[in-house]
């Protein structure tokens, strides 16, 4: 066989394999807060454990066994969907559901990824300020828009002003008390309620006794004066589980009702898409008291969301819907023929118990929608994660908020460090005492996989949110036979290359020429079998799935620009190829060498490979 032509030339595989290494721990020392750990999970640093109770939204009856299952699958979704966090979403008892997420996790921000995500579209039917208890100071109303309008931009998409605390863009503003006339929709027949909520409501009522009177006589919360606001006092002292239970009307005209008492109530107190509910928002920068026709376009008409930071608008979330003619058919109602006044063209877009915007619609729209405002980017990832995985079926209240320790964890992660260490050394003894010199090229080839895969782990904590447990340890513990095997069959190859008569450096070429068809065949079926296991296994698996697929792509890096040109450099020296360093030059037979002998004996011309 004629044998390749040239040398190696090993310092350009150094050199992309050195940039590698300065890329990745750049980015690892100056991105992010610059410390080089990656991010552990639950199971080996501890993080919080927040236990949700669980009823049928609207009935606080018990929920049965599917949709309880159902809203775990949702919930570990939206949490999952960041990255291989493994986060622990399980089922306890009949109606409960307990979230463990890795590190100290805000309350907050828990409380967002179990919100019902109720989206509703709805036409505001009037507006009034939240007062807070005291008598609302009625403003003659001016022309302009009192908020922010939604329009065709230039990709046909709606926008929507979004965010509670976003101004309004709107240049003549309406007097913040105005209340807009109800609507044509607005004088639709309500829808009926259960006898559970009447039940409710007829205790409140009883409780509230001449105030509940006094309030039925309000046509407007604009009509309430000092005398009669002091007779609705008993309004602001309803907790607001009982709020929830007064009609929509009464919610709306009485002052004494706050945002504040609106907002507490549960999740999905106002998800019937056909009733005439009251929601809370921002009406220039200012809160504000909404009253809302019944849905005509809601979150199960969502087929797609997204979010994206826009130079103009920032952070936005963009709405793709099943039937578009829905959302066209309600902005052309709201409009109109567009002489009615702008603050009764709203429609007001509602998350769960609250109105996220407001636009003021300019004209009859097609296509998708686009929420735009002050957003930040963990605003638009909860949001569109929410609408993405679908709204609870269930809702939620938290029973228990802690800490969860990670005792256990760490010394199982001792154990499984010393285990990896253990399986390390043997590997390495192996190869010394089997190899000799070519034992050294397997240590510092484990050194620079090591290097690799603890930078690929910070920089994915850090940007992906990957987080490491004990079932990712132990994929990195069996890649590294995956890794071993590929300098096994590196180096049988050679040796034997120089059994059949070659030198060491001749037989270097050769030998990797038909090693690392093998080495690739090997480790495709590797990754190929941890992505399968990684798409179709759950919880721990995903992650050992995960550390096995990353183990062996690096494996391939490894051998391809370190260990193959390593091999090609020490071949060239004549202390490595000698028999007693390296182990290879007594290797070929009796036969091979005879037939060397014969050839020099004669006077052969001795060529340069040879």
């Amino acid at each position: 066989m004629a044998a390749p032509s040239g040398q190696l030339k090993a310092s350009r595989y150094f050199i992309a394999l050195a940039l590698i290494l300065v890329a990745l721990y750049s980015l690892v020392f100056f991105t992010g807060d610059k410390k080089a750990h990656p991010k552990l999970g639950l199971d080996l640093q501890g993080g919080t454990s927040m236990t949700l109770s669980a009823a049928t939204l609207g009935t606080n009856q018990a929920p049965d066994k599917e949709r309880l299952e159902r809203a775990r699958e949702i919930i570990a979704s939206r949490v999952d969907s960041t990255g291989v966090s493994e986060p622990e979403v399980i089922t306890e008892g009949a109606s409960n559901i307990v979230v463990n997420v890795a590190g100290k996790t805000n309350e907050a921000d828990l409380r967002k990824l179990v919100a019902p995500a109720e989206l509703r579209f709805r036409h505001v039917g009037g507006t009034a300020p939240d007062t807070g208890g005291a008598e609302p100071t009625p403003t003659p109303s001016a022309s302009g828009s009192a908020a922010p309008s939604a329009a065709p931009n230039a990709s046909a998409s709606p926008n929507a002003s979004a965010a509670p605390g976003a101004k309004p863009s709107a240049s003549a503003s309406a007097a913040a008390g105005a209340s807009a006339a109800p609507s044509a929709s607005a004088s639709a027949s309500a829808a009926p309620i259960s006898e559970s909520l009447e039940k409710r409501r007829a205790a409140v009522i009883a409780k509230l006794g001449p105030a509940y009177q006094a309030a039925q006589t309000i046509q407007s919360p604009e009509q309430v004066n000092p005398q009669l606001l002091a007779t609705l006092k008993p309004f602001g002292q309803l907790s607001s589980a009982e709020v929830a239970a007064l009609p929509a009307d009464i919610q709306f005209n009485v002052p004494t009702i706050t945002c504040k008492q609106l907002n507490g109530r549960d999740p999905g107190s106002i998800s019937d898409p056909k009733q005439t509910v009251v929601a809370c928002g921002t009406e220039r920068g200012a809160g504000a008291k909404y009253k809302l026709d019944p849905a005509k376009v809601v979150g199960e008409d969502v087929k797609e969301a997204s979010f994206s930071n826009e130079p103009t608008q920032g952070w936005i979330v963009r709405l793709a819907f099943r039937n578009p003619d829905k959302w066209a058919n309600l902005t052309g109602e709201v409009y109109g023929n567009g002489s009615v006044p702008d603050t009764q063209r709203q429609v007001a877009i509602v998350l769960d118990n609250t109105v996220v915007s407001a636009p003021v619609i300019q004209e009859k729209m097609t296509g998708d929608a686009t929420i735009y405002g002050q957003f930040t980017r963990s605003d638009v990832e909860t949001l569109s994660q929410q609408l993405k995985y679908g709204s609870l079926p269930l809702s939620f209240k938290i029973q228990d908020y802690s800490d969860v320790t990670a005792t256990l964890g760490l010394q199982q992660m001792k154990m499984g460090l010393l285990a990896g260490a253990i399986g390390i050394l043997l590997v390495v003894l192996y190869c010394l005492f089997y190899y000799r010199a070519l034992g050294l090229v397997v240590i510092l080839s484990l050194l620079v996989s090591a290097a690799l895969v603890f930078a690929s782990l910070v920089l994915l904590g850090r940007f992906m949110g990957y987080t490491l447990s004990l079932a990712g340890i132990a994929g990195f513990i069996v890649a590294i036979g995956i890794t071993a095997d590929s300098f096994v069959v590196f180096f049988e190859r050679l040796k034997d290359e120089v059994k059949d008569g070659r030198t060491v450096r001749s037989a270097v070429p050769r030998a990797w020429v038909r090693a690392r068809r093998t080495i690739l065949s090997a480790d495709t079926v590797s990754f190929l079998a941890a992505a399968v296991l990684y798409f179709l296994a759950l919880g721990p698996v995903k992650g050992f799935a995960f550390t096995l697929g990353m183990s062996t792509l690096i494996d391939v890096l490894v051998v391809f620009l370190f260990t193959h040109p390593l091999v090609a450099v020490l071949a060239r020296l004549s202390a490595f190829t000698s028999p007693r360093f390296s182990g290879l030059g007594n290797l070929r037979s009796d036969k091979a060498v005879g037939a060397s002998q014969a050839t020099n004996r004669f006077g052969a011309v001795r060529t340069k490979e040879s």
